[in-house]
């Protein structure tokens, strides 16, 4: 899937946070954090609640800037992951970002006739967020102008069904397509399911490849690997019974037997961000 942005950054990573030095080619990651593997192309009309972040001037003009994911939980609001607005990868605090930008309703980054690009005015992080276990990673960004009512989507709070294992679930993103820096321009899903806790705990028992933490977090993926969220698609959404579920977060690898992905668990992050009221 893709490492928490410190670890990330020792490798493929380090060319995006470079950005001012590496020029954004396509075969450069763009992301802080992962694309799909294992997924498709899909239409954004379709899943409007989808949104790519973006800076050009940080990432540079290729695939419109992008380099994170998000998710549109209020006219104004999109929830993402903490670790994309970290000084590593934005090079600085985000509220010296004069380009930060939220990108709707474009499924082809390429495509500057289709969507929007919105300015974000603010951003919150998780007052919870740990950046060395990543767990509570999530941020808010309040956009400059409201989205319609039509793109977002419901979050699922505790208790909701929609968490249970096995669920089927879909991840959404424009990043590495196939864990070797190939980075999609077009949106991308894959389906995969929700996965018992053990599965993680045991995938990530506290070594240097993370710490799973069931109360902050969510397992998802395939046991037998193939599907997965990949660089560039953190902070992207995990979707579920219609819900938002989950934030693509941390794993090892991507679409790795044995190795799920871990997404930020929407319900543990919902009152500490003041959001659902």
């Amino acid at each position: 899937m893709r490492f928490p942005l410190a670890k990330a950054l020792r490798g493929g990573l380090a060319m995006a946070a470079a950005a001012a030095v590496l020029p954004l080619a396509a075969p450069t990651p763009a992301a802080a954090d992962g694309i799909v593997v294992g997924g498709t192309p899909v239409n954004v009309a379709d899943s409007p609640w989808v949104v790519a972040l973006s800076s050009r001037d940080r990432f540079g003009g290729t695939r419109a800037g992008q380099f994170c994911g998000g998710v549109v939980v209020g006219r104004s609001t999109v929830l993402t992951a903490a670790h994309c607005m970290s000084e590593e990868v934005l090079g600085g605090p985000a509220s010296r970002m004069d380009d930060l930008k939220v990108i709707a309703g474009r499924s082809d980054l390429g495509d500057a006739k289709n969507g929007r690009e919105i300015p974000v005015r603010r951003v919150s992080i998780n007052p919870g967020h740990n950046s060395v276990t990543n767990a509570g990673d999530a941020a808010v960004l309040t956009l400059a102008t409201p989205l319609p009512q039509s793109y977002v989507i419901p979050m699922a709070r505790q208790g909701d069904r929609a968490y249970a294992p096995e669920t089927r679930a879909t991840v959404y993103g424009w990043g590495d397509t196939t864990g070797a820096g190939q980075y999609s321009r077009t949106l991308r899903a894959a389906q995969i399911r929700v996965l018992p806790d053990a599965l993680c705990r045991k995938a990530y028992p506290g070594t240097s490849e993370g710490t799973y933490v069931a109360a902050s977090m969510l397992c998802a993926g395939e046991r037998a690997g193939g599907r997965d969220a990949c660089q560039g698609d953190s902070g992207g959404p995990l979707v579920a019974r219609g819900r938002l579920v989950g934030l693509v977060s941390w794993g090892s690898g991507c679409g790795w037997a044995g190795s799920p992905g871990v997404y930020t668990r929407v319900s543990a992050v919902i009152r500490p961000l003041g959001l659902g009221r």
